[in-house]
């Protein structure tokens, strides 16, 4: 049976989202992309438009599973709390649609690409462009993010981890 994966980098002025769908070790590319919110509004109206612009999303493409992954900050903690902020309007948003969602850490989705859980993002970004026949990578790193959080899940559905 085939699945319609949905990977999300969270964020909340810029969101990365990479569309996949297959089975086994057979995936290919559906779409991927950034969803931004404007600036000159405040925050709840952003997470207002990542809802929205989210929603719209999922009409198009109907995943059926989602592959979000977790937060890591040790910088900025205000940033890192609107992040979080914007993860769960995701999260909530992809429940509301009664999607599957795997959550997964940044080296769960390294090693599931890379074999390494510790790979470096140029690594990470080669190895999804490779494995999703890409003849470049994507523009935004949040999206080539996103796919590659796609392709972490994709690995565990194959391993039935789920």
């Amino acid at each position: 049976m085939k699945n319609r994966i949905i990977g999300i980098d969270p964020g909340y002025g810029r969101i990365g989202y990479g569309i996949i769908e297959g089975e086994g070790q057979d995936w290919k590319i559906v779409d991927y992309g950034c969803i931004f919110t404007d600036t000159k509004k405040s925050f709840s109206e952003r997470l207002l438009d990542l809802e929205n612009l989210l929603e719209e999303i999922i009409k198009k493409y109907t995943p059926n599973v989602a592959s979000v992954e977790e937060l890591f900050f040790a910088k900025n903690v205000t940033t890192g709390l609107q992040v979080a902020h914007a993860r769960g309007v995701i999260l909530l948003t992809l429940q509301k649609h009664k999607i599957k969602i795997f959550s997964c850490a940044p080296s769960q989705i390294k090693s599931a690409v890379t074999g390494n859980g510790h790979a470096t993002k140029t690594q990470v970004q080669h190895m999804t462009k490779h494995l999703l026949s890409l003849t470049k990578k994507p523009v935004q790193d949040d999206s080539a993010d996103a796919l590659a959080a796609a392709l972490a899940c994709a690995t565990s559905i194959k391993q039935k981890l789920f």
